[in-house]
């Protein structure tokens, strides 16, 4: 009876063409493939990413790319208070803590609107109107902006 073989002990067989002969492949060839290929993804990444965006230029309605807009100017303030409260300090923490959970509070809300507003998601919000949707979402940022105020002192 043979012995077990380890299948770290098995030496690799060339790689075979489609005619059927085996060829073999050098570390550089190899290398030069994959380095190819990596261009390949990146240039078809950047395709990819055009084409994402050209197509939500095309295709949302101008009242969700409002919405859209709103709601990176919420993102950018909420990172310019994260990183004035590192590099300044955050003396009146309430003040950090009340506008900073103002942005992301508003963030949230913002996303809310544009979900319920979307017309794609029409089936799943039947009975809610886009005007009720926006009084929800006027009605919500009315209290917490009064919770964050009374928070300041």
């Amino acid at each position: 009876m043979a012995g077990k073989r380890n299948a770290r002990d098995v030496t690799p067989s060339p790689p075979i063409n489609k005619s059927g002969t085996s060829t073999p492949t050098t570390p550089a060839a190899a290398v030069n493939s994959v380095t190819s290929k990596s261009k390949d993804a990146n240039l078809s990444a950047n395709e990819v990413a055009v084409a994402m965006w050209d197509n939500y230029v095309k295709a949302t309605p101008q009242r969700t790319k409002l919405i859209d807009v709103f709601m990176a100017f919420l993102v950018v303030v909420g990172v310019l208070q994260f990183v004035y409260c590192v590099i300044v300090g955050n003396y009146p923490f309430n003040a950090f803590l009340s506008g900073f959970s103002a942005t992301v509070g508003q963030f949230v809300l913002t996303a809310s609107l544009r979900i319920q507003t979307n017309a794609e998601n029409k089936a799943e919000f039947k009975s809610i109107s886009p005007e009720r949707a926006f009084a929800d979402f006027v009605f919500g940022s009315l209290i917490l902006h009064f919770f964050c105020v009374n928070f300041i002192n």
